[in-house]
């Protein structure tokens, strides 16, 4: 199973991307900046998971294109 992190700095929006760190992504957060989410089935899991502390969470365009929204 995947794991994934999110990003704490939310983007201009005020979304908090959650990453694939799995897989890796090139738009993935620097090491200060990630909250690590565990390991989920799908990113839809992770998403849920980042939600409970950033209620303004969303997938990555490029790593978790399944989960992003907006």
């Amino acid at each position: 199973m995947p794991s994934y992190i999110v990003n704490t700095q939310q983007q201009a929006n005020g979304d908090h991307e959650v990453h694939n760190a799995t897989t890796g992504c090139p738009y993935m957060p620097n090491i200060a900046n990630q909250l690590s989410l565990g390991v989920h089935d799908t990113c839809h899991g992770a998403v849920a998971r980042a939600k409970q502390t950033y209620w303004q969470s969303n997938g990555c365009f490029y790593c978790c294109p399944a989960c992003h929204t907006s």
